[in-house]
């Protein structure tokens, strides 16, 4: 069986990329479990899959990942709020707010494959409701961990 380069999941029958673009269309209708977990999934995928990091190197895919471990999805809000605070037109020339302290993971961290990948948050495909949230947690958890 083939597996990802990059997360160690098995491709049966669908791609990472797949997998992610059906999470993504789930996430953007903006239903509960999915949409309100979107910037922790999409964290996730990208530190799971290195190649598609942005250019911070995963710095806010980090720090976003830690504050949802640590305080949920409040603390997630708190720190999605005060970046948008800080990209605002109105505090131009302003630094940004700094990230949670978290040492952020570098590009070419070894790793081996991923516990929970996106392919266990799947389940059969279709990201079932039923623990859609505790499967997330511990996508997020094994992301971190692996990371670490």
């Amino acid at each position: 069986m083939e597996t990802c380069a990059e997360c160690g999941a098995p491709m049966d029958p669908r791609s990472c990329d797949e997998l992610f673009q059906i999470l993504l269309a789930l996430d953007h209708a903006r239903q509960a479990p999915w949409g309100p977990l979107h910037g922790v999934s999409v964290a996730c995928f990208l530190l799971q899959h290195p190649s598609r990091l942005p250019a911070d190197d995963g710095a806010r895919a980090w720090a976003l990942l830690h504050a949802y471990l640590e305080g949920g999805l409040d603390e997630v809000n708190q720190l999605v709020g005060r970046a948008r605070r800080g990209n605002s037109h109105r505090v131009q020339g302003r630094p940004a707010p700094a990230a949670p302290d978290a040492a952020r993971p570098r590009r070419d961290t070894p790793h081996s494959p991923f516990p929970v990948t996106i392919h266990d948050v799947a389940v059969d495909g279709s990201f079932p409701a039923t623990e859609f949230t505790e499967r997330v947690k511990a996508w997020a958890a094994a992301t971190v961990d692996a990371w670490s």
